[in-house]
């Protein structure tokens, strides 16, 4: 396998660090106090066995402790039930987005009644309770330790509620003190289930129940200051197809571009589903931010014309070299709450984006200003620019350099501040004519460089993370 370019994101690191202090070249903000958690793919070999997608490989945490002007980094293998029976086995053991591991009729039974059954947490860290979580398209989050990165005991976060598939981007709600999050479960007449966990607990109380007869793919949902939307696009599944073929989990779907796309916009407070609206059909995986305005419901999110995205990120065709169109355009949806039920679709911005983020903390759910994102250039081969868009001039901020590939651009607000763009961007990207990785910390305001941070191996592309404030002392 080739690990030339781009493609070297797609390699398998073995190594693991633990409190390896890392240089540094230029200057950190002082107030610049927490860890930056993420997680991603980072093994897509187990013995003579291979992952077939980006979005398979096990799960590898990595730390970045900002603290008195040093950043020390740890990295570890999230020791999930998929990696730890991958292990003893020494092949795939257990089914992820797009890779099945060839089973025994026993195993074949309990993957009928639980669909993409793993906790192979590679998607997205986050909270729960007083637990910090590795979290993938499954209820199951993976506790463990933030300062370590060791795995801990999981039991009290299984899910109370019944459901397969949830999503690894649940949406916290500061104003009532609760993280909300769906619940897909398969059955004769499949149900969607919103549902919220209250600050400081682990229970999930149900918000509002959706019967549905051809379940979508959904891989985020939307929250504005009054209501959760689920946007249920074109890619479908029967559930009896789990049952009667031994596919992996993605192609058990199917485009149908008839159908349309669905905004179900639920109350939070009521729970009731104040009105479904309708668009032509189209794709995304990630909203951005939704909000009210003058009777109207925005809905922003990253858009592609129809699902063809998710083939693209097949490992073959990603380490091949070939360029991508594995980006979207940052598009609003706008509801009339009061009118009828068509949504008008608007492009924001003509950059090609992927994995968008705002100022989450001071407007999620709110009217906004500011997207940051990955984006790729023209015959690009992944991710190879940062973007900062600015929603009221339509100007775009960009950052790129020659064969470097930046990840997720997380904002971290400077304490105390209004201003929505007073802060940094914190983005892991790969520096291939270097061979190993950086982690660049940009000024949001104005999309300068202030310091990169040498990290000592090619970290592998991976998704998400977040940044978490450390507590005083």
């Amino acid at each position: 396998m080739t690990t030339t370019g781009s493609a070297l994101g797609f390699s398998t690191l073995d190594q693991e660090l633990d409190e390896t202090e890392l240089p540094c070249h230029g200057q950190l903000p002082e107030w610049l106090e927490g860890d930056l958690l993420r997680t991603g793919p980072a093994r897509f070999e187990v013995g003579k066995a291979s992952y077939k997608h980006w979005f398979d490989g096990l799960a590898m945490l990595h730390r970045f402790r900002f603290h008195h002007g040093r950043v020390v980094y740890t990295n570890r293998y999230l020791r999930s039930n998929a990696y730890r029976e991958a292990g003893a086995a020494g092949t795939i053991r257990r089914p992820e987005f797009a890779t099945n591991p060839r089973p025994t009729m026993l195993q074949t039974l309990r993957l009928s009644s639980r669909p993409k059954s793993g906790d192979n947490g590679n998607v997205n860290t986050s909270r729960i309770g007083d637990h910090t979580v590795a979290l993938t398209e499954t209820p199951h989050p993976v506790a463990f330790d933030p300062d370590s990165l060791a795995t801990l005991d999981s039991e009290a976060l299984q899910p109370s509620l019944p459901g397969q598939i949830t999503t690894a981007h649940p949406h916290f709600d500061a104003r009532r003190q609760c993280q909300y999050n769906y619940l897909l479960e398969f059955g004769r007449v499949s149900r969607y289930r919103l549902y919220r966990i209250d600050v400081g607990s682990t229970d999930a109380q149900v918000v509002a129940a959706i019967d549905i007869q051809r379940p979508a793919y959904m891989h985020s949902f939307g929250m504005s200051d009054r209501y959760l939307i689920l946007t249920e696009f074109p890619l479908v599944t029967n559930p009896l197809s789990f049952l009667l073929r031994n596919r992996p989990f993605i192609q058990n779907y199917r485009w149908e571009p008839e159908r349309g796309t669905r905004f179900h916009i639920i109350d939070k407070d009521t729970g009731e589903v104040v009105k479904t609206a309708q668009a032509d059909a189209f794709f995304s995986f990630h909203h951005v931010n939704a909000f009210e305005q003058d009777g109207q419901l925005n809905v922003d999110l990253i858009a592609f014309p129809d699902a063809s995205v998710v083939n693209q990120l097949y490992l073959d065709h990603l380490r091949s070299g070939a360029s991508i169109t594995a980006t979207g355009r940052l598009t609003r949806c706008t509801v009339d709450l009061a009118g009828d039920s068509a949504v008008s679709l608007h492009t924001l911005a003509e950059a090609s984006v992927e994995l968008p983020r705002f100022d989450y903390r001071g407007r999620a759910g709110q009217a906004y200003r500011y997207v940051y994102a990955a984006g790729t250039s023209p015959g690009a081969s992944f991710f190879d620019t940062l973007h900062k868009i600015d929603l009221e001039t339509g100007e775009t901020d960009t950052w790129s350099e020659v064969g470097c590939y930046p990840g997720e651009p997380v904002f971290v607000p400077r304490p105390g501040t209004r201003d929505e763009d007073d802060g940094v961007i914190l983005s892991l990207v790969l520096d291939t004519t270097a061979g190993h990785s950086i982690l660049l910390v940009l000024d949001a305001s104005d999309f300068t460089e202030l310091a990169r941070i040498k990290v000592p191996h090619a970290v592998p592309f991976g998704f998400h993370g977040n940044f978490f404030s450390l507590p005083p002392g």
